[in-house]
């Protein structure tokens, strides 16, 4: 049974940092896109950030460029995104989903992959950030 369960989210103030991971089991991550998601109260679900099969293969939204970064660790099958100066508008739940490499067509960027491409989802984790 494949799972993915995310974990971190927290409170946090504006300006602030904060890790979240997703850590997968029933699956091995080397063959599969991970991809970040949020999706705030009233707001539709919107890609945050993706590591395809390397970490050359990295996608991320305009708006939080330069201040998240994802990586991934294959031997722990978890991914990582690394929250730095976060905004006003950064509050959501959090999911991650895990998209098939055979989606990815032997290209290692995952910018390209839609919602629909990914196969697994989490529960996801709530990021609030609040002074």
């Amino acid at each position: 049974q494949v799972q993915l369960v995310e974990s971190g989210g927290a409170l946090v103030q504006p300006g602030g940092s904060l890790n979240i991971s997703c850590a997968a089991s029933g699956l091995t991550l080397d063959h599969y896109a991970i991809g970040w998601f949020r999706q705030a109260p009233g707001k539709e679900q919107q890609g945050v950030a993706c590591v395809g099969l390397s970490d050359g293969g990295i996608w991320y939204e305009d708006s939080v460029k330069g201040r998240f970064t994802i990586s991934r660790y294959n031997t722990k099958n978890t991914v990582w995104l690394r929250m730095d100066s976060l905004k006003p508008e950064d509050p959501a739940v959090y999911y991650c989903a895990a998209a098939p490499d055979q989606y990815l067509g032997g290209d290692v960027y995952c910018g390209k992959l839609t919602r629909g491409e990914y196969d697994y989802w989490g529960q996801g984790t709530q990021v609030t950030v609040s002074s």
